[in-house]
């Protein structure tokens, strides 16, 4: 198969959209295929494009097979609705064109991943003008997230947004879904015919208990034998940053509890305020670090954070983080109520907490650690849950299948 694979986010940024692009597309060539990835210059979540891509509009580029090839985009670290819109927008464009222009030759499939939910407009155009099949990835639901967390308040770019997801739906011979809330919403609204579910996981090969790794972490960071409290990730508007620094407030009367933040992000400017005016010296805040050296993080912490903001849009939600944590051994404290708990309970592979309640994570974070055996084999537990059900090599082999038989 000829693969034209959209995803605006793709590494070197690091997040769990650019590794599940980046891994299935991987998949796919060692698989036979030929794909080629349309994204953008990297800047994401920070909005500064490097000095070595300024002045270009499009960059071509092999990574492990995959033909890459990089668009320019209008990226602002200030993430104002104009400038996110402008960001989106850009992208569309740039990518139909390159897309056009550059990707030549004919295309059996264009597999899109939202959101961004723009980058359906190009998916649209380009499996029109190639006369391709659309396959459509929905890995949150847009404009309706955005909605519920205010990134998006415009009634008239709600409308517009609204429509182009119902063009993208109708349009796709199958909507890829990434967990059974999203599964279960679009089924609602007749999709139901469409629906592939393919999850979320883990690279059980590139995570995995590294205890070398973390030992040696351990001693780079200063932090001894404390037991180590892990958040990697984005540092955005659905995380609730501001509960977790309030839970490193609760514990800095313990001296061996130390909390660990690792990532960039719109909130990240106000989490380290809110660590200074606290006074926090349990609370170290490292800036974002390449997907290879997050396994040494996680083998390096006694418990790794997945919280999510108490919003019933995350009923149905299911981070890639809680796997990658488990897949290295490390029990997890998780923050989310719906199918992330129910996971979570089936796994045995850590304590759930109240969303965006501080004291509730901060109680977990002790329980654990008055337990360091329990924790263990909750983190055991984790990494055989991972590969029994959410290795990402999986999910990429049931994608393969997927495109073989639409095909």
């Amino acid at each position: 198969m000829r693969i034209l694979y959209l995803s605006q986010y793709f590494p070197p940024e690091v997040g769990a959209t650019q590794t599940r692009a980046y891994e299935m597309a991987r998949h796919l060539v060692q698989a036979g295929h030929q794909v080629t990835m349309l994204t953008e210059f990297p800047n994401h979540p920070s909005g500064i494009m490097p000095d070595e891509f300024r002045g270009k509009w499009c960059q071509r580029e092999s990574l492990e097979g995959i033909d890459v090839l990089r668009i320019w985009v209008k990226a602002s670290p200030v993430k104002s609705f104009r400038n996110r819109m402008l960001f989106y927008l850009s992208y569309m464009l740039n990518a139909t064109l390159v897309g056009l222009l550059k990707a030549q030759g004919p295309y059996d499939l264009v597999y899109v991943t939202s959101p961004p939910l723009f980058v359906g407009g190009a998916g649209l155009a380009l499996s029109a003008l190639k006369r391709a099949k659309l396959v459509f990835e929905v890995r949150d639901l847009w404009p309706e997230s955005a909605v519920a967390l205010g990134e998006l308040s415009n009634r008239q770019a709600i409308a517009w947004a609204s429509r182009l997801e119902e063009l993208c739906y109708n349009r796709a011979s199958r909507i890829v879904v990434v967990t059974n809330g999203i599964e279960a919403r679009l089924q609602e609204r007749g999709y139901g015919a469409k629906l592939a579910l393919i999850a979320n996981g883990s690279n059980t090969e590139l995570f995995r208990p590294s205890p070398e790794a973390g030992l040696k972490l351990r001693q780079e960071l200063g932090l001894g034998s404390r037991f180590v409290v892990l958040y990697a990730g984005i540092h955005g508007l659905a995380q609730g940053m501001e509960t977790l620094v309030e839970a490193a407030r609760l514990l800095q009367d313990q001296p061996d509890v130390h909390f660990l933040f690792v990532g960039e992000g719109p909130k990240k400017m106000d989490a380290a305020i809110l660590r200074e005016e606290y006074g926090l010296q349990n609370l170290t805040m490292l800036s974002e670090r390449p997907m290879s050296e997050m396994p040494a993080f996680l083998s390096a912490a006694n418990v790794a954070l997945v919280p999510l903001r108490k919003h019933a849009l995350f009923q149905g939600a299911l981070p890639s983080k809680m796997f990658d944590a488990w897949a290295c051994g490390c029990p997890i404290i998780l923050s989310i109520e719906g199918e992330a708990r129910r996971v979570l309970e089936a796994a045995q592979g850590g304590l759930y907490a109240e969303p965006e309640d501080a004291a509730s994570i901060a109680a977990a974070v002790q329980s654990l650690r008055a337990r360091p055996a329990e924790a263990a084999e909750m983190g055991l537990n984790g990494r055989r849950y991972v590969e029994a059900h959410y290795s990402r090599q999986r999910m990429a082999q049931r994608l393969e299948e997927l495109l073989r038989e639409i095909v």
